[in-house]
């Protein structure tokens, strides 16, 4: 489940970096349209593959209620921290870009 987790909060990162709002808040730079479209191909497939990695580990009927679960823990993280610690959302993201090769050879593994 730490590689739903970790992707779930990667995709939620990337779809809202891909909001020109939140980009600029957090990056100080403007958005490119081009730039926009791999943050949305990003995120959702953050999203999809955390999906798969929540079902490979449990199975489809344990799995699903898990994902689900970590879908809107990560949500509320991110949510939770973007009036108060914006700078922490970019360095968590990056932890759990950098942990998640990781975590997949350890669900691999097991």
């Amino acid at each position: 489940m730490l590689l739903a987790a970790l992707l779930c909060y990667v995709g939620f990162t990337a779809l809202c970096l891909s909001m020109p709002r939140h980009y600029g808040e957090l990056l100080r730079r403007s958005l490119t349209e081009s730039r926009r479209f791999w943050l949305r191909l990003t995120g959702w497939s953050a999203l999809l593959l955390s999906c798969w990695a929540a079902v490979d580990a449990d199975g489809w009927a344990i799995g699903l209620v898990q994902w689900f679960a970590v879908l809107m823990g990560s949500a509320v993280l991110l949510v939770a921290l973007m009036p108060f610690r914006p700078r922490w959302v970019l360095t968590l993201a990056g932890c759990g870009t950098l942990l998640s090769p990781l975590a997949a050879l350890n669900q691999l593994l097991m």
